[in-house]
């Protein structure tokens, strides 16, 4: 089929002016550039305008000229949540209800689907140019041999630096990739710095997208997707970044849980009566506080890291003259990660390896591994977190941390595992009066989009490249802007894992689920996020027709969304 029939016909879809009188009132009110970025693993209290004690003034800054939402939601995973985010509709329904395998199910074929469309796509009609930087992960072919048409080059983007894959070192990421090409860190011929650490990549390879579209194509708005992987595990980060948090957290969980707590009560994140969450784990009987004071200062230097970069970012787009008219969204793929990777001694010795040449891809994602000259990845207690040979997670004490005052974490749909701040900033969009304002209504990853065609003057087209696509789930966001109702007209659903959600109004309903064999799902729990938004007081057996009512809801989504069938055998 030709595209270009297509194209035009969307193009009169999205509205785009042609008459003299539309073409003057574009020219005075033109359509905003969009910057997305995307953080990785961490939780709803990490960031300085969140409530924690990370530096993270440029993030503050977009807080203070622009929205906080205090309720915005995730899929709880990385691989789901990009592919919600990108598509507008529910993550089953985009084909990742899982991860990248095909478990052979349409909702878990492990692969952005050619049912929906990127927001690269939807804009690219619309007259934007699209740039991505960092993390992919919404296809299972992550091979130099291919296939790559679900590859970002592929789905709407420009140019693109980043990797395909979900994780790995920060010093020699695998799977790194320049548009198509797969690349290393040495053999890159547009990108040499002193040190090479991805996070300063993706923002760098960022800024330097936004000076080439000034040069080529100023006359187009753009729209930029900035991907972090920050800060998932390994704990890797800079000596310079790290040295800032030197003892930050010798004190241990709880007396930084309890700042966290009483910063976002301040602040009106929370609500005043807000309790804290059980406590995960006990410092006192932690058998080495040196070893896991390090991990959380790293964890800290890799979110400052992130942050500088951001700064440099916005301050690039302020040098071009578009901060005004730019519209710049931030959020997080789930919440903070409890998982033991690299957690653990080795039971046997460390592998000896060979140095990797310059045109050598780095083949693994966690251990065992190496570095480029040939050193294998230590893990487990004892192993100081932040340099190329090391490999470790932060563990669920500091999780519990990351994710003040709520309970679980990544992978689980009660609020640790799916909340996330979100802040937008637009000063030629956001009314005067909202900025530095908190916004409650409720929010989802599946409104990024409504929003972004929202913005971009637009209408979601219903077919593409001659495909039927599944109508947009989530609604734009930007009634908020000049404090208006959102007019969402259904609850927001969650689903991974066997963990199920279901947010309507106040009311959640909740449980978790074991996909062990046989799987299993756990009892319904039922809460007032109003009143209790740490999930501590059941109201299940309080309400039993509240749950009748949402548990049916839950179902007729998990069917018209592709929840069901479950790749899993029940008892």
């Amino acid at each position: 089929m030709k595209l270009v029939p297509l194209l035009i016909a969307f193009t009169l879809t999205l509205g785009l002016a042609s008459s003299p009188d539309c073409r003057a009132a574009e020219k005075e009110k033109s359509a905003p550039n969009i910057v997305l970025i995307m953080s990785d693993d961490m939780g709803f209290s990490d960031i300085g305008c969140y409530g924690g004690e990370i530096n993270t003034p440029n993030l503050n800054r977009l807080a203070r000229g622009g929205l906080r939402f205090t309720q915005f939601y995730n899929t709880a995973r990385c691989c789901p949540t990009r592919a919600s985010l990108l598509s507008g509709v529910y993550q089953h329904q985009a084909g990742i209800g899982l991860m990248t395998g095909d478990r052979n199910l349409p909702g878990y074929k492990g692969e952005l689907g050619r049912n929906v469309v990127s927001i690269a796509e939807a804009l690219q009609a619309a007259g934007y140019r699209s740039y991505m930087a960092g993390k992919w992960h919404v296809t299972r072919f992550t091979r130099p041999e291919g296939p790559q048409d679900n590859w970002p080059m592929q789905r709407g983007f420009s140019k693109f630096y980043g990797t395909i894959t979900g994780a790995g070192s920060f010093y020699d990421p695998a799977t790194l990739c320049r548009g198509n090409s797969f690349i290393t860190p040495v053999n890159d011929p547009k990108y040499k710095p002193k040190t090479y650490y991805y996070t300063d990549a993706i923002s760098d390879n960022a800024v330097a997208f936004l000076g080439e579209h000034a040069k080529e194509t100023p006359e187009k708005p753009f729209f930029l997707y900035v991907a972090y992987t920050a800060a998932h595990w390994p704990m890797h980060a800079l000596p310079k970044d790290i040295a800032k948090y030197k003892g930050k957290y010798d004190k241990g969980f709880a007396p930084i849980r309890a700042e966290r707590l009483k910063r976002l009560k301040a602040a009106g994140l929370v609500d005043s009566s807000t309790e804290l969450s059980p406590q995960s784990d006990d410092w006192e009987k932690v058998k080495d506080k040196p070893w896991e004071s390090r991990n959380m200062e790293v964890y800290a230097a890799m979110i400052d890291n992130m942050d500088q970069g951001i700064g440099r970012i916005v301050a690039e787009i302020e040098r071009q003259g578009k901060l005004d008219n730019t519209l710049i969204l931030f959020l997080q793929d789930n919440g903070g990660c409890a998982e033991g990777f690299g957690r653990y001694t080795p039971k046997g010795p460390y592998r000896k390896y060979q140095p990797l040449r310059p045109d050598q891809l780095q083949t693994k994602i966690w251990p065992p591994m190496q570095t480029r000259d040939g050193r294998a990845l230590k893990t487990g207690p004892g192993v100081m977190a932040g340099p190329e040979d090391t490999f470790i997670g932060y563990g669920r004490g500091w999780a519990n941390v990351s994710n003040t005052p709520l309970r679980e974490y990544k992978h689980f749909v009660h609020e640790g595992g799916v909340s996330t701040p979100l802040i937008v900033h637009w000063p030629a969009g956001i009314a005067k009066a909202r900025r530095g304002k908190l916004e409650r209504q409720p929010g989802h990853v599946i409104d990024i989009m409504a929003t972004c065609v929202d913005v971009a003057g637009g209408k979601f087209p219903k077919k593409f490249a001659g495909k039927e696509l599944i109508p947009l789930e989530g609604v734009s966001l930007r009634p908020t802007f000049s404090g208006k109702s959102l007019g969402r007209k259904d609850a927001l659903y969650f689903e991974h894992h066997l963990n199920c959600a279901i947010r309507d109004g106040d009311w959640k309903l909740v449980r978790k689920g074991n996909t062990g064999r046989p799987a299993k799902l756990h009892a319904w729990e039922l809460y007032n996020m109003r009143k209790d938004r740490a999930e501590l007081h059941n109201l299940a057996e309080k309400h039993p027709k509240k749950v009748a009512e949402l548990t049916a809801k839950w179902e007729a989504w998990a069917v018209r969304a592709k929840v069901k069938p479950w790749p899993w055998k029940f008892e």
